[in-house]
């Protein structure tokens, strides 16, 4: 028996670029504005103090905000990396106000701390990321950014502050602060070999237009105009349904058309073991299902998807089976995504 439907979403033409460029936001007036960015730069100059002074041992890391690492995803990037949209959790409870800046610092697994900026130019030292922004914490805490990275080993170091005032205010309390730092590895997605992205599993929407550089920074699971939920993790409802989105790297090319089929398998995980549960007829992505223009040539990347409505499984933990076959070169590859469905 087969369930589900697979289907290919528009494909997405460009390639994966890094973050945009910090946007101001707010600017009610030309005053505010000065006032604002005087403000900016003060909060990033402090936390990038902050940060150095952590990684020199010379000061404790901050606790006062709780920040959790949620999850992160690799995509090919362009020029050679990879791109790295993750999810934050952070105790908005502890905030005065919503407004906080969000400093990423990212530096290879057991680099030496950096020296200090050289007194001449002024110039400090350069990290594989260095980015501030200033967000908005929403009431659940949950914030979503991006990197850009070459394959490697890298500590990420995250540190939230509270905005400062405006205006400098008397025995006013100092302001709270979060650190984190987590380890991940960069996977070569840029290379010849058959290969996917991360599997993404969440809910899908489809949008009108892309999204203004502002928005687009603050929605980094956004690829063009088609719009990505994660799930943290992957618990899904049986009244809901399975969305799953990836992409296919390394496939070999006919006149810029892969010839890739994509076989989707569910296996139910039982006190006894696991068992062989179900699947979907396979996916083609050749040249009778890509649009006329897709060209891999041209940069055009090639999205693997899957939707299942999960009526008729039961409660219980599975695992899907992604394999794909080139079936021009004869490469397969064999990835594999875990879920659970709850009542």
């Amino acid at each position: 028996m087969s369930i589900g439907r697979v289907f290919t979403f528009a494909v997405v033409a460009a390639t994966l670029v890094s973050a945009p460029a910090l946007v101001a936001q707010n600017q009610p007036n030309r005053r505010d504005q000065e006032r604002r960015s005087q403000q900016e730069q003060r909060d990033t100059q402090a936390l990038v103090q902050l940060v150095d002074a952590i990684v020199a041992g010379k000061q404790p890391a901050p606790t006062d905000i709780a920040v959790k690492w949620e999850a992160n995803h690799f995509m090919r990037g362009a020029d050679g990396t990879t791109y790295v949209p993750f999810s934050l959790t952070l105790d908005s409870s502890k905030l005065a106000a919503p407004g906080v800046g969000l400093y990423v610092r990212v530096i290879g697994k057991g680099a030496p701390p950096a020296p200090a900026a050289n007194d001449k130019d002024k110039k400090g030292p350069a990290y594989p990321w260095d980015n501030v922004q200033f967000v908005d914490v929403p009431a659940d805490g949950k914030v979503a950014r991006a990197m850009a990275l070459r394959a490697g080993e890298y500590d990420v170091l995250v540190t939230i502050r509270e905005k400062s005032p405006l205006e400098n205010q008397r025995n006013a309390p100092p302001l709270k602060a979060g650190f984190l730092r987590h380890t991940i590895t960069v996977p070569d997605l840029a290379g010849p070999e058959l290969s996917t992205s991360s599997l993404l599993i969440g809910s899908i929407e489809q949008l009108s237009a892309p999204l203004p550089a502002a928005e687009q920074q603050a929605n980094p699971y956004t690829f063009g105009t088609m719009r990505v939920t994660p799930s943290l993790d992957a618990k899904l409802k049986k009244s809901g349904e399975l969305e799953v989105l990836f992409w296919v790297y390394g496939t070999q090319a006919n006149a810029g058309k892969p010839d890739l089929q994509i076989e989707y398998n569910f296996h139910q995980k039982t006190a006894e073991g696991e068992k062989y549960f179900n699947k979907t007829a396979p996916q083609l992505l050749n040249a009778t299902t890509l649009p006329a223009q897709f060209d891999l040539a041209a940069g055009h990347q090639l999205p693997g998807s899957l939707v299942v409505p999960l009526a008729s499984f039961p409660v219980g933990d599975y695992r899907l089976e992604i394999k794909l076959t080139d079936k021009l070169s004869g490469k397969t590859l064999t990835q594999n995504l875990n879920f659970t469905v709850e009542a």
